[in-house]
């Protein structure tokens, strides 16, 4: 069986999966703040309690809010600051006695997808996480491609493309530069684009709920939401040509989006010929969870069970 943990700022998730993707067991508990040793340990307990419940061991895949360097082997680029620097897999391995593989959240989103989810027969998949950031993960026949440097699938810290005279320059992001794709398509960046434009302060979640109510202000800024999303999207396609595109994240439940991009796509795609589909996950919140538990392929299994038991 394959164990997957989502480590996220406020919550750590645990799964088991069969080998025919059903869940088995699923347990969840608050991320210590602030405390790695403490981190360390909740990952670590909640595996031995999903085991304990099972009655057996399984392999383990963790999906975490950052991304292992090649460099340094040490956690980088992390929303949960306490854990940067830490070489969390190793650490594990030893508490744990067997290997552990680390990816980054987006990348276990993706994988999830490829494998039995809105993507899954696709040779080619790109997974989109639009939510309080805005990240991304590349999936090939069925293996995430991670990148030399760790940094494969990070769309949202390119520049948005063909802004115009207003959108120049952008919003300050919090990797130091200004215009990233994040600032405009994440649940904040919409949220200041609306008070930005209407003057009226609104969260995301209201301003698309007003939008549906006919309120023409939030229908105007989900309209340039729906735009730049469309042309950030068809830099990918430019880029890679996915066979699939899936949204993830809070705001890839906005169904117009669905509706918006298939027609907005063209117009910016090279050649003005797309025809790739954008689909809402089919796992929603659990894809990230359950990406984690299939980093470990079924004929890899038995290496991630190889040695004893602590």
């Amino acid at each position: 069986m394959r164990i997957g943990v989502d480590l996220g700022g406020t919550k750590i998730e645990g799964i088991v999966l069969d080998e025919s993707g059903k869940t088995l067991a699923r347990r969840r508990l608050a991320s210590p703040q602030g405390d790695y040793r403490a981190t360390l340990e909740a990952i670590a307990g909640l595996v031995l309690g999903l085991e304990q419940e099972i009655g057996a061991r399984g392999s383990v895949g963790v999906g975490i809010p950052g991304a292992l360097s090649p460099a340094s082997g040490r956690i980088k680029n992390a929303n949960s600051t306490w854990i940067i620097g830490e070489a969390l897999d190793r650490d594990l391995e030893r508490r744990l006695g067997r290997p552990v593989r680390l990816e980054n959240d987006a990348n276990c989103f993706a994988l999830s997808e490829a494998v039995d989810g809105a993507g899954a027969g696709a040779r080619t998949l790109f997974g989109v996480i639009l939510g309080t950031g805005v990240g991304g993960g590349l999936v090939v026949d069925g293996r995430l491609v991670g990148g030399r440097n760790a940094v494969a699938g990070e769309w949202g810290h390119n520049p948005l493309p063909w802004p115009d005279e207003a959108e120049r320059q952008g919003p300050p992001c919090y990797c130091g530069k200004r215009g990233c794709i994040e600032t405009f398509l994440s649940g904040p960046g919409l949220a200041r684009d609306h008070e930005t434009v209407s003057g009226q302060a609104c969260s995301a979640e209201r301003i698309v709920a007003l939008a549906a109510e006919g309120d023409t202000a939030c229908g105007a800024t989900l309209a340039r939401y729906e735009n730049r999303l469309s042309r950030a999207l068809a830099s990918v396609v430019n880029l890679l040509d996915p066979d699939v595109i899936v949204l993830g994240g809070g705001l890839s439940g906005i169904e117009r989006l669905y509706r918006a991009l298939p027609r907005l796509l063209p117009d910016y795609v090279f050649g003005g010929e797309v025809d790739t589909p954008v689909r809402p996950p089919r796992h929603g919140d659990s894809s990230g969870v359950r990406g984690a538990a299939w980093l470990w392929r079924t004929d890899e299994l038995e290496a991630a069970l190889r040695r004893p038991e602590p």
